[in-house]
């Protein structure tokens, strides 16, 4: 259902492939420069690490990002020497078969980058403890990492990296360009259809804006056409499968059960198809089921506060911690809150910059290890020490 935008003006495919493309140039650029270190062990003796590929990794990816979860994994994976199977979502297998066609274009030995289509119970799990994959990287659902994690440790103890769920928290502060701040909550939330693990779905605004930001973001939302993915027009097309959309017009009854004012949206879009209007919750508290789980849909809770102390203790009140976000124009302000929540990306004043420098992961139930940058690298390297003395 994503949106193709091939003319680059609104969100879509076009956005994910030209990511993929500085992603995979990021990584080219990093393939001969993996070096370890030269030490100074105590008395006559010489030391150096050697950084060494892990060997055969496997690496399941989702379906909301198909192509670009794809590159995050295998870019870092060849620049350090490794071979992989990946592994891709059952609700979106063409992406990657497309995808292994290009590999053999591209020249890319046989057996360096394998695509496999499947389910997790049948396809995911068998990998995950096969004796003869070193490495597996997930990226999914909370509750599919704690699998992984325990199949890594029945089989061979293999080395595991997760990129899993989020609540995630943007926070608007009264001093902040409210202009500046509509669109981060609007990209926050309504890209890619919610579909996204970082969505900051949890909107929190200081009292003494909050009537007057939450009007803008009301107003912004409106502008989102929905539509099919090959209309030129669409912002938003339909969430993935049946599925996925009956959980979340689940997730939208049980906001209007629980008290939460719907401000707009609220309905399915339409009689066909799994469209669902933008949804903006007000009056939510933090007990209430949307804010307390991810619902990977286009449905925000805005939540008021008083103090700054107030909003990084319920902004951190979550078992999650991939992403967050602040707006405010005070430097000071914004660096207190980054380094106050616990969250592995804190976006100031933006939301979902990804780009290919910046090494993407979660604290807490969201993860162990990071995408992107160096560290990305580090998911797919082993290190050794050598030691020896010096003959005189």
């Amino acid at each position: 259902g994503k949106p193709a935008a091939i003319d680059g003006s609104r969100y879509g495919s076009a956005v994910d492939i030209a990511l993929c493309v500085k992603t995979l140039r990021y990584y080219a650029g990093w393939a001969d420069k993996v070096s370890g270190k030269t030490l100074s062990p105590e008395g006559d003796t010489f030391g150096m690490t050697l950084k060494e590929p892990v060997g055969v990794c496997a690496q399941i990816v989702p379906w909301n990002f198909p192509l670009l979860m794809i590159i995050w994994k295998i870019a870092p994976a060849i620049a350090a020497g490794c071979t992989m199977i990946v592994k891709t979502s059952e609700k979106t297998p063409l992406t990657g078969l497309q995808f292994a066609k290009l590999i053999v274009e591209a020249g890319i030995p046989p057996g360096v980058v394998n695509i496999l289509s499947g389910y997790g119970p049948t396809t995911g799990k068998p990998l995950a403890l096969h004796m003869d994959v070193t490495k597996v990287a997930f990226t999914g659902s909370t509750n599919v990492g704690r699998l992984i994690q325990q199949y890594a440790a029945q089989s061979n103890l293999k080395k595991v990296s997760l990129e899993l769920g989020g609540k995630s928290p943007l926070i608007i502060c009264e001093d902040a360009d409210l202009d500046q701040a509509v669109m981060s909550a609007h990209i926050g939330l309504f890209l890619n259809h919610g579909q996204c693990c970082c969505a900051s779905s949890r909107l929190f605004i200081q009292d003494t804006i909050y009537d007057a930001f939450v009007a803008k973001v009301v107003e912004k939302s409106k502008e989102i056409n929905i539509s099919h993915g090959f209309d030129p027009a669409s912002d938003q097309g339909p969430q993935v499968d049946k599925i996925q959309f009956d959980k979340i017009m689940s997730y939208i009854e049980s906001g209007k059960k629980e008290g939460a004012k719907v401000a707009v949206g609220g309905e399915r879009h339409g009689d066909k198809g799994y469209f669902i209007q933008p949804t903006i919750f007000t009056d939510v508290t933090d007990d209430m089921t949307i804010a307390k789980e991810e619902i990977f849909g286009p449905v925000l809770s805005c939540l008021k506060f008083k103090t700054i102390d107030e909003v990084i203790e319920r902004a951190n009140d979550t078992p999650y911690g991939l992403a967050a976000g602040v707006c405010t124009r005070d430097i000071g302000r914004a660096t207190r809150i980054a380094k106050a929540l616990e969250a592995g990306t804190v976006w100031i004043n933006c939301y979902n910059n990804f780009d290919h420098v910046m090494p993407f992961g979660g604290y807490k139930e969201s993860g162990t290890g990071r995408d992107k940058g160096y560290e990305g690298m580090e998911n797919y390297l082993e290190t050794k020490s050598v030691i020896f003395p010096i003959d005189r």
